[in-house]
């Protein structure tokens, strides 16, 4: 029996470039078994890779690589593949895109962040990482907008701080913690 009160949310994107599987492991890890909510991931990576990621993040959660048109699932976590955007297409499914990188990036962080706030507005969650561009800030922003909660991780405490101050400078009101305190935000369990 879960006694956790009812998460304000029905997806959590997150997004990640420089030093973000260790980042997102911590953070997936703090959100337990059980997390009622979907979950997408964005990480940078090379276009000419197989990415191994799936791999890399499984935990507590069930995590796979993010296929188009596939499902979107509460309590699973996907991943963008190498070479192509994930987007949300509607409350109920994902999409795959190849357009143009975005910050010389493809999968990029915006087009998750902006896509999800879209279709989900205020039932939306979007957490912005470690990494060395400005990818995700204007998707933050989108959340905010949309009354979605917005939380990012403490540029003191991320391998590099470039991505999460740029998420900072274009918010009104992020929630700023390390990784573990931004976990127990996502859940409800801060005090």
């Amino acid at each position: 029996m879960n006694d956790a009160p009812p998460l304000p949310y029905d997806l959590l994107v997150v997004g990640a470039s420089a030093g973000g599987v260790g980042a997102v492991s911590t953070l997936l890890a703090g959100l337990g078994p059980g997390f009622p909510a979907a979950v997408a991931v964005v990480l940078h990576i090379a276009e000419n890779r197989r990415s191994f990621l799936d791999r890399a993040l499984a935990g507590t959660l069930r995590v796979r690589e993010a296929a188009d048109k596939q499902p979107l699932v509460a309590g699973e976590v996907v991943v963008a593949p190498p070479g192509y955007h994930l987007l949300v297409e509607d409350r109920t499914s994902y999409a795959l895109s190849t357009e143009a990188p975005v910050h010389f990036c493809r999968p990029a962080v915006d087009p998750l962040f902006e896509t999800a706030a879209d279709v989900f507005g205020p039932r939306l969650a979007a957490a912005l990482l470690t990494g060395a561009n400005d990818d995700g800030a204007a998707g933050l922003r989108t959340v905010e907008a949309a009354g979605g909660l917005v939380v990012v991780q403490d540029p003191d405490t991320a391998e590099a701080s470039m991505m999460p101050r740029a998420g900072i400078a274009a918010c009104h009101r992020p929630h700023v913690a390390p990784l573990p305190a931004l976990a127990a935000i996502l859940t409800g369990r801060a005090p």
